[in-house]
């Protein structure tokens, strides 16, 4: 009797997690500015390539911005931003666009704040097929340094790391 309600308790708590994130994981994004809604089955659309921009298209995170290119060891990135501006713990959306395809296979790590990560909490991108980037939540520091920055490291295949910033909305 035990041991089934464990069970019970355990297949409640797997379902209710698999919700969360596919609601975190719903994320719509369109090229024509139409409404897109999320929806938890596909983490992206599978019609389009690229992200609301400043179209002003609602997506799941808000409106996504550009927030322009860095450079990072050589590579010109692209960078989006979802959740709206920052606050202190408030969590933000990152999208980042390589400019090579890789499948998947480079890791992604961002962290809102300053470079020696103080305070700052980092995180690992998800890479999105449907789009070829990788998408990032992170949490902003509380209380916010002078001029927090996304900080973004990318981790090739063969191990090498490169590191760079770019302006936080």
């Amino acid at each position: 009797m035990l041991h089934s309600i464990m069970n019970n308790k355990a297949w409640s708590i797997l379902v209710a997690g698999g919700v969360m994130l596919a609601g975190l994981s719903a994320c719509k994004r369109t090229e024509s500015g139409e409404q897109a809604s999320p929806t938890p089955t596909s983490a992206h659309p599978t019609n389009d390539d690229g992200h609301a921009h400043d179209d002003g298209a609602e997506t799941g995170h808000g409106d996504e911005i550009s927030i322009g290119s860095a450079t990072i060891g050589g590579l010109e990135v692209e960078c989006w931003q979802g959740h709206g501006t920052i606050a202190p713990s408030k969590e933000l959306h990152l999208v980042v666009k390589l400019p090579y395809s890789d499948s998947g296979a480079t890791t992604i790590r961002a962290w809102i704040g300053t470079e020696d990560r103080l305070a700052s909490i980092v995180a690992k991108a998800e890479y999105a097929a449907s789009h070829d980037d990788y998408d990032v939540h992170c949490e902003a520091p509380s209380p916010l340094p002078e001029n927090p920055m996304w900080w973004i490291e990318i981790e090739k295949p063969d191990g090498s790391k490169q590191q760079g910033s770019i302006a936080v909305r």
